[in-house]
């Protein structure tokens, strides 16, 4: 396994480092890299269970980039350890235009890949990549509306000074609870792909295959994994 990966340009850096930026709003632990055949499949977590009791569904962020060089890597790294050297390297990158470098030229950027994680266990829990099935597309609106339901109920919700476990189980609750009129996809999938800057104006794509469902925009995809005892398996 490779321990870097070659973007094409520093426009590729920009929006990795955004995506990455807005993941770790929402859960600051660690990223999935995995490369294989010239592109770079990122994933973040927003929501997944921590135990067999905790009910809240597997819901990832993921998005795809080119890569300027061949890559073979599966692995799980710090989110802000990356976050880092992405900004260190966009900085160079700016130093160089500075003193007089073309930014109009693409120059490929390599980054060389923090020390690997290994406790992660929503990493251990791959999305299928074949068999998707097309269901009718969802409607921005609909899950930006169940976001705004959501963010609102929680923050009401939520006593003050809770522990982490009645935190857990509010969250659960709401974010495990369909969208409305989409009764297989939980509300945590709209605030995935609401906080994830991932929504537009245009329709949402919809695939399922077994306990997985894909939201699928021009700007990138959310994977969710739903429990065996909530919603319509």
């Amino acid at each position: 396994m490779g321990n870097s990966f070659t973007l094409p340009d520093a426009a590729s850096l920009g929006d990795l480092r955004t995506y990455l930026g807005r993941a770790a709003r929402i859960e600051d632990g660690s990223v999935r890299l995995i490369a294989d055949s010239g592109v770079l499949a990122v994933y973040t977590a927003i929501l997944y269970p921590l135990g067999l009791l905790d009910e809240l569904p597997t819901v990832l962020g993921l998005r795809t980039f080119s890569l300027t060089e061949p890559a073979s890597i599966d692995t799980v790294v710090p989110l802000q350890s990356l976050l880092e050297r992405l900004r260190l390297l966009a900085e160079a990158q700016d130093a160089e235009h500075a003193e007089g470098a073309d930014p109009t030229r693409a120059t490929p950027i390599e980054v060389e890949l923090p020390h690997e994680v290994h406790t992660v266990t929503w990493a251990a829990i791959s999305p299928p990549r074949g068999g998707w099935v097309p269901l009718p597309d969802v409607s921005p609106e609909l899950l930006r509306r169940a976001t705004r339901d959501g963010i609102a109920e929680v923050a009401d919700a939520v006593p003050s000074n809770s522990g982490e476990a009645i935190v857990r189980r509010i969250r659960a609750e709401v974010w495990g609870r369909p969208v409305p009129g989409v009764e297989h996809l939980p509300a945590g999938a709209g605030f995935a792909g609401e906080s994830l800057g991932f929504l537009g104006h245009d329709p949402v794509r919809l695939f399922e295959t077994g306990p997985w469902s894909r939201l699928t925009t021009s700007r990138g995809h959310v994977l969710v994994k739903r429990r065996a005892w909530t919603l319509s398996s």
